[in-house]
């Protein structure tokens, strides 16, 4: 089964058990690193996620996941927060952190910038505002233009 077959499953799984809790999903990966596979659930709430939080989580979807029985390889479940410097990866989390610090890398140099922090000023549909320290204008990028985009520890 395919790494984002594997994702796309296991959050169809998790979602029931998490909006049972009052929790968002925040996001899943499936990923090998050494001779490890792991699946990491990412959850948040509004006041943080605590540890029995992600213990209940798990267990629900642990159940649930070896009822099913659909990932031929071993894995390594993890459930946890997304943690302070969270990547921004879909739409609500552009919208949820509009105002705030954000630490970007691009892909290609757009004026000998490819890494920088910045104010996130808006988004819609794709399309990114950041102000950046520096300049008087905002600049506009597309989601694709990020190597990576994440919340800036401040």
């Amino acid at each position: 089964m395919a790494k984002k077959d594997v994702e796309s499953k296991c959050e169809a799984l998790v979602i029931p058990i998490v909006e049972y809790y009052g929790f968002e999903l925040v996001d899943v990966e499936y990923v090998k690193e050494g001779s490890n596979w792991y699946l990491r659930v990412y959850i948040d709430k509004d006041q943080g996620i605590d540890i029995d939080d992600c213990v209940n989580v798990s267990r629900e979807l642990e159940a649930k996941l070896d009822e099913d029985d659909f990932i031929k390889d071993a894995y390594i479940l993890e459930v946890s927060s997304p943690g302070l410097t969270r990547p921004l990866k879909k739409d609500k989390d552009y919208l949820r952190n509009i105002g705030k610090r954000v630490e970007v890398k691009l892909y290609n140099s757009v004026d000998s910038l490819k890494e920088f922090e910045a104010e996130l000023v808006s988004y819609d549909d794709g399309k990114v505002t950041l102000k950046l320290d520096d300049e008087e204008t905002n600049r506009e990028f597309t989601t694709k233009d990020f190597a990576m985009i994440r919340l800036a520890f401040v």
